[in-house]
């Protein structure tokens, strides 16, 4: 499973892109605002850092608006996916952009008839929203698992990204229900590598060595 760091923070991108276990990144209008910076500035700091899909999303609600969008966007770089809203306006841009070869990601999806909808006009990438549909009362989880089977079923190419996921447990379910990417919040990943026992081993295996005679020496 790929995971995708969901951020515009650079530095932290940069720090964590180190770890060889990122494959792309995933950004959206509230993490670019975060920075305070200019969004052109941020996206391509972002695009010099990491070798793999970087998702940038539009603005317009109307299909032509997405659509002119989306052209200039991908235009910056090849590792640019266009994320665009799961609407009737979002599909009909979907179909225009697929045609072209653009990349998409339809973000936003809260269904697996979304999701399927998506994947007939084209979407590279599938991205429903976990964590909001738990906060509601639903299993966000399930939806997933029911895109993954669709998308079996009938051999669509597009890939399903988790996103929304609000802790380690969530990359662990995408995981075990087949999903081909995790977005998670730099905090998560950081979550993910750490556990007390690790950590009490290492300490004890340490203190061990230092009983050791002669240390490192061969």
């Amino acid at each position: 499973m790929k995971i995708f760091l969901d951020t515009a923070d650079v530095e932290k991108i940069r720090e964590l892109y180190q770890w060889g276990v990122v494959d792309g990144v995933t950004t959206n209008p509230t993490h670019i605002a975060a920075t305070g910076r200019p969004f052109l500035d941020v996206v391509r700091e972002i695009l010099e850092i990491v070798d793999g899909p970087v998702s940038l999303e539009v603005i317009s609600t109307e299909a032509e608006g997405m659509v002119e969008e989306a052209r200039k966007l991908a235009a910056l770089h090849y590792n640019v996916v266009v994320k665009i809203p799961c609407t009737v306006e979002g599909l009909k841009a979907l179909k225009v952009l697929a045609s072209e070869g653009v990349k998409v990601n339809m973000t936003l999806v809260f269904s697996a008839n979304q999701a399927l909808l998506a994947a007939k006009a084209g979407a590279t990438y599938i991205s429903p929203f976990v964590g909001r549909l738990d906060a509601i009362g639903h299993d966000g989880m399930e939806v997933v698992r029911q895109t993954v089977a669709i998308l079996r079923n009938y051999g669509f190419t597009s890939q399903v990204i988790v996103s929304a996921i609000r802790h380690p447990q969530h990359v662990l379910q995408a995981a075990l229900c087949g999903a081909h990417v995790a977005t998670v919040r730099p905090e998560i990943l950081e979550q993910m590598i750490r556990h007390p026992l690790t950590d009490e081993g290492l300490r004890r295996f340490l203190e061990d060595w230092r009983r050791v005679p002669g240390g490192l020496a061969l």
